[in-house]
């Protein structure tokens, strides 16, 4: 399976494959195992996956201990195969396979065992078919048939079950070796003492039960792994993404080479059609690249000199060659591909609930069906050793533990693979529960519902300077200056094709403005206070900065020789549906609420114009932590949404951070959430995604739940008290025979059926129309 490591405070983590868990009662004893080695922090097993994920002291602890101990409570931690550096798909492609090898093994033994079980099924029911009629030998002739399907068709479920019976556990293979070895060493008695069970009250064969129940298990774990495989399918896909080999320029040619080979700085020509093979930027040419497989967007995306790449995105039209900066497990694609491995290994909070249930859950079955055996035995109608055993496997078989491992990791694998299709990385499974709890989404301006970069939206004069010389003035003066708004400025010239003056004497005014040399003029660019302080009048045009400030515009003065010359009105543009997004998530029931550093008059003007339900203004980066924390305290589950960078506090303060991604930088280490498209959309598709998988993880604990509650007193009998004196419904008897009780081969059909169908919902989540 996959591993990744990471230090953080002197600790690791490790995903390693783990080998012979059945059920959620082998996920709880792998956990008990691994926490007790010393070192260890954390342990957490995915059934779905089966991995385990390890965060321990390399001090005290190391994968060497950790797999005895796994190894001495009757499981197995595999660790991956050894790989090159330039292994761009990581260990992804790893569970794949085991996967397949899994699923064909399990289609093989199905193959084998259904033809035959139906042929012994026949056989059985010969004595009792005029037109077959009974056959010499009949029962040994069963025999011979039965044996391979209980020993090598079913082999799978006696390693396993003595390997737990050895750590004195018990598992779901415990169960089923049981009930069928019981039916077939039942059998092979009556077929050799005759006698002595016809003096006990018995004397039937029962090798069609152990034989049938084998057959249709297996079908029922072969239909599971085939569905288990497409929950991880979004894996399959991101790792598919990766091109095989990277067209690059070295000694002044074009060679092919494989894309592991590509190093840093190593020049790269993408042709039409091509993949992007690694992440770079553009140094010469030009196209249109789809980058709708990693962030979402559908709209290709225009690429000239100095624009980022990323690999594995498409290059629509045109050629152009760029300079490669991040190669092999560097890449966004191969980060992607981590971050969702992880996210899909992780455990929700609502599992361990189910896993701790599941851990009681098969020695309790044991119980009951021991009780059963004896109640029936002693109490119960002629043949009264016969209705005791079937009653007994009955039990045995249908219970179903798997149903509750796999209610929860499945849905996550889905819902989370889900996500990174549409660009939304998810952290891991607790991230993907809390965000359907939210009531409250605090979203700041800059970045997140704005481009975060101010445009030149206004310029007005005095009579004495034109509306260009204003512009190319100021834009000379703020050359020097590397704050946004007078790059803004600077930006505006250069469009309008103004020369530009080299200044000299340039000073940045703290809070003010700039001052600086052009042509001999000493030009101030600045607020009103630093034009009062320089002697500037700035009332002949107050009116008109006045009605800038009120639609959220920033009026910055320009003065020439100290005079007034006019000012430039600069603002942020808003994102592309900014303001859906925030209509989507008031139709979700969520309140809505903007935090900027601008003035309450200007973040009231923009508050209107995106109808949020409330404005927070004149917050500083360092408060927004403690605005967060303030809706907090009053009761409020907070989804934090900002651009991962100095809204970091606020995001790691809020129950679940959301950053909104660039589509090259997946690394938000406070964010439990990205936004790889950095559409504000995409946070009430997060939210939508979240409450879609956590209805489907009740639906399926519900159903697995039910099942076990409502068919185990079913299997162990109790409808022989509704039905036993009246006698069953005749649309009943093929499950209840005469009297009401359970036919174990049923009781497999069932139990097969149950994991199947939890999966299978678990898949529904595939047809999840996320929209941003």
């Amino acid at each position: 399976m996959s591993t990744a490591m990471t230090e953080q405070k002197n600790t690791e983590m490790v995903t390693l494959a783990v080998e012979g868990m059945s059920c959620a009662a082998c996920v709880r004893r792998v956990e008990k195992a691994l926490a007790g080695v010393d070192g260890v922090r954390e342990a957490s097993v995915n059934l779905a996956t089966e991995k385990a994920t390890m965060v321990f002291d390399p001090a005290h602890a190391g994968v060497g201990t950790m797999k005895q101990a796994v190894e001495a409570a009757g499981y197995e931690l595999v660790e991956p195969e050894d790989r090159t550096e330039s292994d761009e798909a990581g260990t992804a492609t790893e569970p794949v396979r085991r996967d397949v090898a899994t699923t064909q093994r399990l289609r093989t033994k199905a193959m084998f065992a259904v033809p035959l079980a139906g042929v012994i099924l026949l056989l059985s029911l010969a004595g009792a078919i005029p037109a077959i009629g009974d056959i010499p030998g009949r029962g040994y002739l069963i025999w011979m048939l039965a044996t391979p399907v209980q020993f090598w068709a079913g082999w799978q479920f006696y390693a396993s079950a003595w390997s737990a019976i050895r750590h004195l556990n018990a598992n779901m293979h415990t169960l089923i070796a049981v009930g069928t070895s019981a039916a077939y060493i039942y059998s092979v008695g009556v077929l050799l003492f005759p006698g002595f069970f016809d003096a006990v009250g018995g004397g039937n064969l029962y090798f069609k039960t152990a034989a049938v129940i084998i057959a249709l298990i297996l079908v029922g774990r072969y239909l599971e792994a085939r569905a288990r495989s497409q929950t991880s399918a979004a894996i399959q896909r991101l790792v598919g993404l990766q091109p095989r080999t990277a067209r690059v320029i070295r000694a002044g040619r074009e060679v092919d080479i494989p894309v592991g080979e590509v190093a840093a700085g190593e020049l790269v020509l993408v042709r039409p059609g091509e993949r992007v093979p690694v992440d770079g930027e553009v140094i010469e040419g030009g196209s249109a690249v789809d980058e709708s497989m990693i962030t979402g967007e559908s709209m290709p995306v225009d690429k000239a000199p100095g624009s980022q790449v990323i690999g594995a995105t498409i290059n629509t039209a045109g050629s152009f060659k760029f300079s490669a900066t991040r190669v092999g497990s560097e890449t966004v694609l191969a980060g992607i591909i981590r971050l969702v491995e992880e996210a899909q290994g992780s455990k929700a909070p609502v599992q361990r609930l189910a896993d701790l249930i599941a851990s009681y859950f098969v020695p309790a079955v044991f119980a009951v069906a021991a009780a059963t055996f004896v109640l029936w035995l002693l109490f119960g109608p002629e043949p009264s050793f016969d209705i005791a055993l079937l009653n007994f496997i009955a039990v045995l078989i249908i219970a179903c533990p798997c149903a509750l491992g796999l209610a929860t990791p499945t849905a996550i694998m889905v819902g989370t693979g889900k996500g990174a299709e549409a660009g939304i990385l998810i952290r891991n499974a607790e991230a993907l529960e809390n965000a359907h709890r939210l009531d409250t989404v605090v979203m700041d301006k800059t970045g997140t519902l704005t481009e975060g970069k101010p445009t030149l939206k206004g310029l007005v004069t005095t009579n004495r300077e034109s509306a260009d010389e204003v512009l190319r003035l100021a834009a000379s003066a703020e050359r020097g200056s590397e704050h946004p708004l007078g790059q803004a400025v600077v930006d505006a010239a250069r469009e309008r094709g103004l020369a530009l003056a080299e200044p000299a004497g340039f000073q940045a005014l703290p809070g003010q403005g700039v001052s600086a040399m052009v042509e001999g003029k000493r030009v101030l660019l600045g607020n009103t206070g630093l034009m009062a302080e320089q002697g500037v009048d700035t009332l002949p045009l107050a009116t008109e900065a006045g009605k800038l400030a009120g639609v959220g515009l920033t009026a910055i003065f320009v003065a020439v020789d100290g005079k007034l010359a006019g000012f430039v009105g600069l603002g942020d543009s808003m994102k592309k549906g900014a303001e859906e997004a925030i209509a989507r998530l008031s139709r979700m029931g969520l309140q809505v609420v903007m935090l900027t550093g601008d003035s309450r008059r200007v973040a009231k003007t923009i508050g209107l114009e995106l109808r949020v339900d409330k404005v927070i203004g004149e917050v500083m980066p360092d408060q927004k932590a403690n605005e967060v924390k303030r809706l907090q305290a009053e009761g409020h589950r907070v989804g934090m949404v900002g651009d991962g960078i100095n809204d970091a506090p606020a995001l790691a303060q809020a129950d679940v951070g959301i950053a909104m991604g660039s589509g090259t930088d997946v690394a938000i280490e406070t964010a439990d959430v990205t936004l790889m498209s950095g559409d504000p959309r995409g946070v009430s598709a997060a939210i939508e995604l979240s409450k879609r998988t956590m209805r489907t993880i009740k639906q399926n604990l519900f159903w697995a739940f039910a099942y076990n509650v409502a068919l185990i007193p079913v299997a162990a009998g109790v409808l022989y008290a509704v039905f036993g004196q009246s006698g069953v419904p005749v649309w009943l008897q093929p499950a209840l025979g005469d009297s009401g009780f359970l036919n174990p081969m049923l009781a497999a059909l069932a139990m097969a059926a149950s994991s199947v169908t939890v999966v299978s919902n678990s898949l529904r989540l595939r047809r999840l129309k996320l929209r941003s």
